[in-house]
């Protein structure tokens, strides 16, 4: 037998090749170059990513400009100046009556009325009452004359609008007022007024009152009155009532 041994030990397999730290590191930079260039893209493509830590920004909101369009005159417009206008006292105000119909009559203006007579009419009136006028006028004195008074219907109540109207000669000059109930409320709420003058005079039936309705038919016989130069009868009163 040889001395040679003949127990032959299996050939080692040839191993594959193994990764060293640089290859490693290699491997992990370039993970990172990628992941780099993919989060440039993101940004680049949308800036307003959250991931942008320097997001652009934001646009500011604008309005409109507003274009001014001027107006223009009309081509036949001219200006003027203003007129000059002087400073005047203002007179006070004055009451002005509530307007209504406006009668008429066929008589010529140099003639008294005649006294029409009224067939059971739904109004009268008691006698006239003689006072001073300053009752109602305190600050006139005596330089004042005139009638006044109400109307009012069969349970005492006070009638506004009722026509009155006031006829006749007075100081030689012809009368004929008309007025409407509650226009003066110093006689009451259907209080009427006749103003005739500034100096209390004499005169006998050449005056009287009138109550009509608005189409100007009588509603009540004809109040003669008289008027009187004493300051304690310069106001006559009269008062209708519904019967």
């Amino acid at each position: 037998m040889s001395n040679y041994d003949f127990n032959e030990q299996p050939a080692k397999r040839p191993r594959g090749p193994r990764l060293n730290l640089w290859d490693m590191l290699s491997i992990l930079v370039l993970l990172i170059t990628v992941c780099i260039a993919g989060y440039y893209a993101l940004v680049f493509v949308n800036p307003n990513l959250p991931l942008n830590p320097f997001p652009p920004p934001p646009t500011p909101f604008r309005l409109p400009t507003p274009t001014i369009t001027p107006i223009q005159l009309e081509a036949t417009w001219t200006a003027t100046n203003p007129p000059f206008m002087t400073a005047t006292d203002t007179p006070p105000p004055t009451f002005t009556l509530i307007p209504t119909g406006t009668s008429f009559s066929l008589v010529p203006p140099t003639q008294t009325p005649l006294p029409t007579a009224t067939s059971k009419a739904p109004f009268s009136a008691a006698a006239p009452q003689y006072i001073k006028s300053t009752i109602i006028h305190s600050d006139l004195g005596c330089a004042w004359q005139g009638v006044g008074g109400s109307v009012d219907d069969a349970s005492g109540s006070s009638i506004v609008g009722m026509v009155v109207r006031l006829v006749g000669t007075y100081n030689g000059n012809q009368i004929n007022l008309t007025t409407v109930s509650g226009v003066s409320p110093d006689y009451g709420k259907s209080g009427f007024e006749f103003v005739l003058g500034t100096s209390p005079i004499d005169s006998t039936q050449q005056l009287y009152v009138q109550l009509l309705d608005q189409a100007g038919l009588p509603l009540a016989d004809n109040l003669y009155i008289n008027t009187y130069s004493d300051c304690s009868k310069n106001l006559v009163l009269v008062q209708f009532k519904k019967q």
